[in-house]
C-alpha cells in the first residue's frame, strides 16, 4: 500500500481516467475566470488612488489527507488508483477486500508572489485590503484572492484577517478547483517602503469531490515574505 503522500500526489496528477476534451474545456473556463479576476483587480488599481504593494516570499503548505482504501496481501499499482477513484466517487469497488485507512499530514515548500491595494480607510484604525496572489507549490499551484480587514496596531505593526478565495490550477480527476480559506497575518514596517509579512492560510474546503469526514484533502499555508510599497 502506498503511503498517504504517494496516494495524494497520484490522485492530484493527471489520471488516465480523465477525458482530454473535458480537461481542455475546464482549463479554458478556468483561464477565463482568472483573466476576469486579474483584469478587475488591475482596473481597480488604476482607477483607485490608493497605494499598491507587491509582495513575495516562501510558502510552506501542509496537506492533510485521509482515504479509506481496500487492502489485500499483495497491493499493487493497478489496484490503488481504481480503489482511490471509487472512494472519491462514493462507489463500492472493494471486491471482497478489507477497507483500511490511509491518512496523515505532509508538507511541500514553494513560493508566492502578489499584489495588494492598501490605505483604503474604513473607520478608526481599520482598512480594507484586497489582494491577488500566485502560490507555486507542486501539484497545488493556485491563484488566491484574499479579501482582508487590516488593523493598524501601531505605526509600524499591523494585523490582517479575512476570507481567501483560492482557485487551484490543473487539478486532477476528482479534485475540486476552488478552495475557501481564512487568513490571519501580521506585518512590520521596516521603512516607509519595505515591510516584513507573515500569514497563516487555513483551508476550509474538502478538496475531494464527494468526500466526507473519512475521505478528504485539506491544505493550509504558512507564508513569510517581504512587501514593497509603491506610491505615496
Amino acid at each position: 500500500m502506498k503511503n498517504h503522500k504517494q496516494i495524494l500526489m497520484r490522485h492530484v496528477a493527471n489520471n488516465s481516467c480523465k477525458i482530454e476534451g473535458e480537461k481542455e474545456e475546464k482549463n479554458f473556463s478556468f483561464k477565463t475566470v482568472l483573466s476576469t479576476l486579474v483584469m478587475m483587480f488591475l482596473l481597480t488599481s488604476i482607477v483607485s488612488s490608493q497605494t499598491l504593494k507587491i509582495t513575495g516570499g516562501a510558502n510552506l503548505m501542509s496537506i492533510d489527507s485521509a482515504f479509506d482504501l481496500p487492502t489485500d496481501n499483495n497491493p499493487n499499482d493497478n489496484t490503488d488508483l481504481p480503489a482511490r477513484s471509487a472512494v472519491v466517487n462514493g462507489e463500492n469497488a472493494t471486491d471482497g477486500l478489507t477497507l483500511g485507512s490511509v491518512d496523515g499530514i505532509s508538507n511541500e515548500t514553494g513560493f508566492y508572489l502578489g499584489l495588494a491595494l492598501t490605505d483604503i480607510s474604513l473607520f478608526s484604525d481599520f482598512e480594507f485590503q484586497p489582494e491577488v496572489r500566485f502560490v507555486g507549490v507542486k501539484d497545488f499551484n493556485q491563484i488566491q484572492v484574499p479579501i482582508l480587514l487590516k488593523y493598524n496596531i501601531s505605526e509600524k505593526f499591523h494585523a490582517v484577517a479575512g476570507p481567501n478565495l483560492a482557485f487551484l490550477l490543473d487539478t486532477g480527476d476528482g479534485i475540486k478547483s476552488f478552495n475557501f480559506a481564512l487568513d490571519l497575518g501580521v506585518s512590520y514596517n521596516i521603512s516607509d517602503k519595505i515591510a516584513l509579512d507573515a500569514r497563516y492560510d487555513w483551508g476550509q474546503t474538502n478538496l475531494l469531490e464527494n468526500g466526507d469526514s473519512d475521505n478528504y484533502i485539506k491544505i493550509n499555508n504558512i507564508q513569510f515574505g517581504v512587501v514593497y510599497r509603491f506610491g505615496k
